[in-house]
């Protein structure tokens, strides 16, 4: 099959397109984008394939990918865009800002601590939830703060695909002085503000800009299951149910239904490099540190990994998803799109696909554009 580009990088950059070709020529891609950036500016853009089920409308740069998980990044920023503000504090307790969560064994949880997955809540674990109630905001924060946690809150990490974003959405809820919805200080404080379209709740009206994704022909390996495996991914109601996906899309689900162009979350990503976006300095030096800095490390309670978790992003080592370096903090969404920053590079990068697979971190297509990528530099 013949598949449209569109491509804008330097000559010495060929390898990195050519990899972004070969994951098409090996029958591995339908649509895909990836944007690069060293210093904050592009040198590798590239678009494949089609928006579209069909094949008939090629991806262009203003297309909206959904990247999942990915967007825990753009989250996990906002918090430290109202920490930056003294709104919040890392080891504020949550209990502080919220104090309902305090119930059944919570209430020495911090932020720091909701923002790396130690929370003990991966999912929920009422039987008689459903997977529609994930769209009632207000019925979903009360099931969250009267359920008692899966492990101890603290002693671990217990990755939440779904419900992190409801704790890092109240929180930033709560601690904002509008009370707005997390998704809104995204929008308006910091990607209005730049252009960036990464967003946390889609309107109606930015709909038409959607690719159609093609879900996963097979399961994640999910190896040992646990009770907090099992909450998080195998319930019937572990995630969002079928409303449609235009509901789901503009639905405040925080971290878990983003949407964006490849370009927007590489400018993104640059916050956790040097705390600046387009320019102007969103986060210091020290809160820069303070979201980048590890939480928790060890075997994770829902993920089949070892893991080192900072406020909101994972960083690169032991797994090495995001290139050689171990200092890169990044994120994976579902399916697998990717997002990461590399401050020792000073490289930031973002892949965005159509059609997913099934891993949950660390997809061979975009490591192996970020191995190219590196081998050129």
């Amino acid at each position: 099959m013949t598949y449209p580009y569109t491509i804008k990088a330097d000559s010495e950059f060929a390898p990195v397109v050519d990899v972004f070709k070969q994951n098409f020529a090996d029958g591995l891609e339908h649509g895909a984008s990836v944007c690069a950036m060293r210093d904050g500016e592009i040198i590798a853009h590239m678009f494949g394939g089609w928006a579209d089920k069909a094949g008939e409308v090629p991806i262009n740069e203003d297309h909206l990918f959904s990247v999942y998980s990915s967007g825990k990044a753009a989250a996990a920023i906002v918090i430290a865009h109202l920490a930056e503000q003294d709104k919040l504090g890392y080891e504020q307790l949550v209990s502080s800002v919220w104090p309902e969560f305090s119930a059944k064994g919570k209430g020495d949880l911090t932020i720091s601590q909701a923002m790396s997955h130690q929370t003990g809540l991966s999912g929920v674990t009422n039987p008689n939830w459903s997977a529609d109630d994930w769209y009632d905001w207000d019925k979903t924060i009360r099931e969250l703060e009267e359920q008692a946690p899966i492990f101890e809150p603290g002693s671990a990490s217990g990755y939440s695909p779904v419900t992190y974003g409801f704790f890092a959405g109240e929180i930033a809820r709560r601690t904002d002085e509008y009370g707005r919805h997390l998704g809104e200080i995204l929008k308006q404080d910091l990607c209005d503000p730049h252009n960036l379209d990464v967003w946390l709740g889609l309107p109606e009206t930015e709909h038409h800009s959607c690719t159609y994704m093609q879900k996963p022909r097979r399961l994640a390996d999910l190896g040992n299951i646990t009770p907090a495996t099992k909450a998080a991914f195998l319930e019937k109601w572990s995630s969002p149910g079928a409303k449609g996906v235009e509901i789901w899309r503009a639905a405040q689900l925080a971290g878990s239904n983003c949407q964006a162009t490849t370009e927007g979350l590489a400018r993104l990503m640059q916050v956790f490099i040097d705390g600046r976006l387009e320019g102007e300095q969103i986060l210091s030096e020290d809160m820069v540190e303070k979201v980048r800095k590890v939480r928790i490390s060890g075997q994770d309670q829902v993920l089949p990994f070892e893991l080192n978790i900072a406020a909101g992003v994972m960083l690169n080592y032991p797994n090495f998803s995001y290139g050689p370096n171990p200092n890169t903090v990044g994120h994976s969404g579902w399916g697998g799109s990717c997002v990461m920053a590399d401050p020792d590079a000073g490289i930031t990068f973002s892949y965005a696909m159509t059609r997913q697979d099934n891993s949950l971190m660390g997809d061979p297509r975009p490591v192996r554009i970020i191995e190219a990528l590196y081998e050129c530099l």
